[in-house]
This record gives C-alpha cells, structure tokens and sequence, in this order.
C-alpha cells in the first residue's frame, strides 16, 4: 500500500458520518513555498498520540512533522509531499 493509498484509507475509515462534517484532512501550498498536510484527530483512535520529526535540509529538500495530540501537522518542501504523507504513516503505524 502507498502512502497516499493508506492516507485515504485512514480518511474512509475516520468518516463515522459526524466526524467528516467537523474534522478532515487538509492538503495545501504555502508560500515558502512548499506543502503543509493537516489531519485532524479529534474523535479517532489517535487523539492524544503526539510526536516530533524533523529532517535535515539536503540540496533543497526538506520536511518536518509534528503532533500535538489534536491534529498531526506535516511542512515540507514542493518535492516532498510523498515525505510528508509518509510522516503520517509512520506517526499512525
């Protein structure tokens, strides 16, 4: 299973019918520029877990992720966001 594969699973299997209306995943640019990734997990099985990754810069690329128990933050360069879905992955394995 591939990183975006697994991603979507989580998503399906996060959806309960309420949760999806207030809570979701949330892909976007930043101006830096590069990509942010945002999952909220409030109401899933990891609300709660937190976590801290950082990887070093190296020719340009970059990625950093990070939880605070409620949402699962990943920032990464314009090439690494199969990096930063990845970070996700390991933070729900």
């Amino acid at each position: 299973m591939t990183p975006f594969e697994f991603l979507q699973d989580w998503y399906a299997s996060a959806c309960d019918g309420d949760w999806e209306h207030s809570y979701g995943i949330r892909i976007e640019t930043t101006d830096n520029p590069g990509w942010m990734l945002v999952v909220d997990l409030e109401g899933t099985p990891l609300r709660g877990r937190c976590y801290e990754k950082e990887d070093a810069a190296v020719d340009g690329s970059w990625m950093s992720a990070r939880s605070d128990g409620k949402e699962f933050i990943a920032a990464c360069d314009p090439h690494s966001l199969d990096s930063a879905i990845n970070s996700f992955v390991e933070f729900a394995g």
